[in-house]
């Protein structure tokens, strides 16, 4: 009685690609399994050690246009089993038809939805001007810089000629669905306190742990600044603000002994700001400077990861790509909100090297929960996932030649 559709869905979820340790290969061949049955050409780039990026391909009938590339990314973030209602690798449907997986909307379902959508628009016979390419690749939920990073400087993906992308957005819980035309740049940010050691039955002075709590209570107020301002002004999206978040503690050895060093990582997601106000992100790394020269000596700090680049998709009616996406969702009466992404995805790197690229999980009356406990997908909503892509793909790939194409 169960969609095949959602079948699909359901085994592609069963497949434990979770961090650190994610099974890639069982992912590839079964997303290659799948593409064959459709009769997809298909690719397989190892772009370094154990990171392969699959690439099935629909042939255009004019392969000398830009083509249309549907991204998402294989890999899942950890769970915490113990708050889980049901096993986050089994894909359980509960008498509602909420799938329960980690993946459910981060981002496997999107994966799936491409797919069917071509297996439906095939079987209807259809064919387009434009190539159609889609790109399964690992590490995103870790940053990219072993998955999409590295693939869009390879020869293979420029031999994709890629004229625009889709990749995954987020979940709404109003009628609305959200489309996001560009993202935070993400910053991971390590600071290290240095401090004297000594027997934890003394009053030490100068210790690591001193000089971390001024470092964490600086970033944590800033914090708070970002969130009340945000709570202030409704015009603000999450995607405007600076978001920061502790993340990580490290530190100790024994419950008697304090420690000579300390750590902390913090997540902070930049904002896209206008171009006359490009000096944010300089001001708010010279302000970690400052919040660490005031912790004390032997304070230091490092970037793990620092995103610079801010690019963003036209959203204007004269925009071809952008005209027939909006297009489509007008027919079909799809109410949208156009966004900044609140956080980091693909998409950055897609855009970095100057393709339009848009960020659209087609999920509205759905909690946002990527990255949560429960995290689920109704069956319904996924399915209606299924229409709306196979509606936007003969939009995007029919769109007419563009100057300098054939």
């Amino acid at each position: 009685s169960e969609d095949p559709s959602v079948t699909l869905f359901r085994e592609y979820l069963k497949i434990d690609t979770v961090h650190p340790k994610p099974d890639y290969d069982a992912a590839v061949q079964f997303l290659e399994r799948v593409g064959t049955d459709l009769g997809l050409a298909c690719q397989k780039v190892e772009v370094c050690q154990g990171r392969v990026v699959l690439i099935l391909t629909w042939q255009g009938t004019n392969p000398r246009l830009r083509s249309i590339l549907l991204n998402s990314h294989t890999d899942v973030v950890p769970v915490f089993e113990e708050h889980w209602t049901y096993p986050p690798f089994e894909a359980v449907k509960d008498s509602q038809g909420n799938i329960y997986a980690r993946g459910a909307q981060d981002m496997k379902c999107v994966s799936i939805q491409y797919l069917e959508a071509i297996r439906r628009l095939k079987a209807e016979g259809k064919c387009f001007a434009r190539t159609i390419h889609l790109t399964f690749v690992p590490d995103e939920e870790v940053g990219g810089h072993k998955g999409m990073e590295m693939f869009v400087q390879r020869p293979e993906f420029r031999a994709l000629n890629v004229g625009f992308a889709l990749d995954e957005g987020l979940a709404s819980p109003s009628d609305t669905f959200s489309v996001f035309y560009g993202e935070k740049s993400p910053w991971w940010i390590k600071v290290k306190c240095m401090g004297s050691p000594g027997h934890g039955s003394r009053f030490i002075s100068n210790t690591a742990a001193e000089k971390m709590h001024k470092v964490i209570d600086s970033f944590l107020a800033f914090r708070e600044s970002e969130k009340q301002r945000l709570k202030s002004d409704s015009s603000l999206t999450l995607g405007d603000v600076t978001s920061l978040n502790l993340t990580m503690l490290e530190g100790g050895v024994s419950f008697n002994v304090v420690p000579s060093e300390m750590a902390a990582g913090f997540d902070r997601g930049v904002p896209h700001s206008h171009p006359l106000l490009r000096s944010v992100p300089q001001a708010f790394e010279e302000q970690v400077a400052v919040w660490c020269r005031g912790a004390g000596d032997g304070v230091t700090y490092e970037f793990h990861q620092k995103c610079m680049d801010q690019h963003i998709t036209s959203t204007e009616e004269s925009d071809p790509w952008w005209k027939a996406f909006s297009g489509v969702c007008r027919d079909m009466k799809l109410q949208l909100k156009l966004e900044i992404f609140p956080a980091a995805t693909d998409s950055r790197y897609i855009r970095a090297v100057r393709h339009p690229a848009i960020g659209f999980s087609p999920m509205n009356r759905t909690p946002v929960l990527l990255h949560d406990h429960n995290e689920f997908l109704n069956e319904q909503i996924f399915l209606r996932g299924i229409d709306i892509y196979a509606r936007l793909l003969p939009a995007l790939a029919s769109v007419p030649p563009l100057p300098g194409e054939g």
